[in-house]
């Protein structure tokens, strides 16, 4: 059976782009909740799906590594069949027609079935590395007193370029949910419609499902019964509506219009409000400037900006929704839904440790320099006495 890659275990499996901690910190990005389908599967080792294929990612300093798993087949087939968009066993009591077991592979994984430039090419993409993060912190810090601080505890924080479809599903999830219920979620939404990829340490992965196999009259009742609740109404909703007004290529065809019209276009969809469509505005559609609001961005708002917009009021309303985000966007400039995501990653109880070690530091720091004034000074003071004599 395959097992999840380690790179002190074979590096020569490993293929490598030149990515600073700096540019990069995976545990942050991965981890913050702007996706839902990667996980730790070995210290510092990061295993998911991106682009039809399994990953594992890990780093060092100034590199990042990536293992790529071969599957039977190429990149959209099934055992050499075209796949085909349905309901899993799950749900149907039986497999598609045309789908079988992929089966697990024994020998060494081959890493040339899928070319190395493609691949690099793919996740300098979904990582947007084109984008020079250190130099957009900059400006963030220079601008807004409170990124500085923050932004020198919680480097590396990027965002991913998401796929549109899966992006869109997957914080429809997200309604009135946690991050690991929606990972569980997303994840029950994978193995019942999507089709199996690889199979490693008897953890089984599956691409994600396509808007075709989503809109299967028969997903609503299928996913209510693997614990979705309303959302899944939602699901199949807006993937029937947008195969029967808008066509498959709909939602990657947003990324080349303007911010709001795509945001208002995605809030035609069941279950779509204006965060959900602003996290898909800003993940997956290349809209650096969208800064999704939640109560937690709304709190970060009030006590560390003392940002006057729904002041006495309870509830997240439209008007204050948008004065919000025109709030940062106008302290942050173009990117400021990225800036927006440092610290919203910086908010979540998870990281927390990463403030404690950083207020350790600084005070053991202070202490140092303490200690080190206080014996110069008595140096000085002895100096002057045996002159003195």
């Amino acid at each position: 059976m395959s097992q999840h890659a380690l790179l002190s275990v074979g590096a020569k499996a490993w293929r490598s782009i030149p990515c600073l901690r700096s540019e990069l910190r995976l545990d942050l990005t991965l981890g913050c909740g702007q996706t839902f389908r990667w996980r730790e599967t070995g210290k510092d080792h990061w295993t998911g799906v991106m682009g039809e294929r399994v990953w594992t990612l890990t780093q060092t300093e100034d590199t990042l590594w990536y293992h790529v798993y071969s599957h039977q087949g190429s990149p959209g087939l099934v055992n050499g069949q075209k796949r085909k968009a349905g309901l899993g066993p799950q749900c149907s009591g039986k497999r598609l027609k045309g789908m079988k077991d992929v089966k697990e592979e024994d020998d060494e994984l081959d890493l040339d079935t899928v070319s190395s430039e493609q691949e690099e090419k793919l996740l300098r993409d979904y990582f947007q590395l084109s984008v020079k993060l250190v130099d957009l912190y900059k400006e963030w810090s220079s601008a807004d007193q409170h990124f500085n601080q923050t932004g020198n505890i919680f480097t590396g924080v990027r965002m991913l370029r998401q796929d549109p479809v899966e992006c869109l599903f997957s914080f429809i999830c997200s309604s009135n949910n946690h991050i690991s219920r929606i990972q569980g979620m997303v994840e029950r939404l994978c193995s019942t419609l999507g089709m199996p990829l690889c199979t490693l340490d008897d953890t089984h992965y599956h691409d994600f499902p396509s808007v075709q196999a989503l809109a299967d009259s028969k997903v609503e009742a299928c996913l209510r019964d693997l614990g979705f609740g309303y959302r899944a109404r939602f699901l199949q909703q807006s993937a029937n509506l947008i195969m029967s007004s808008h066509g498959p290529d709909w939602l990657h065809n947003l990324r080349s219009v303007p911010y709001l019209q795509a945001r208002e276009a995605l809030r035609t969809l069941p279950g779509v409000g204006l965060k959900v469509a602003d996290c898909v505005c800003l993940m997956s559609l290349d809209k650096s400037e969208a800064v999704p609001v939640d109560t937690h961005v709304w709190q970060i708002a009030k006590r560390d900006y003392s940002c006057a917009a729904g002041n006495g009021q309870k509830t997240l309303t439209d008007k204050v929704y948008n004065e919000i985000g025109d709030f940062f966007r106008k302290l942050w400039g173009p990117y400021a839904g990225w800036a927006h995501s440092v610290l919203f990653c910086a908010d979540l109880k998870k990281f927390q440790n990463l403030k404690e070690v950083a207020i350790k530091e600084e005070k053991e720091e202070k202490i140092g320099k303490t200690k080190k004034t206080s014996s110069k000074k008595k140096k000085m003071i002895k100096k002057e006495e045996e002159g003195g004599e």
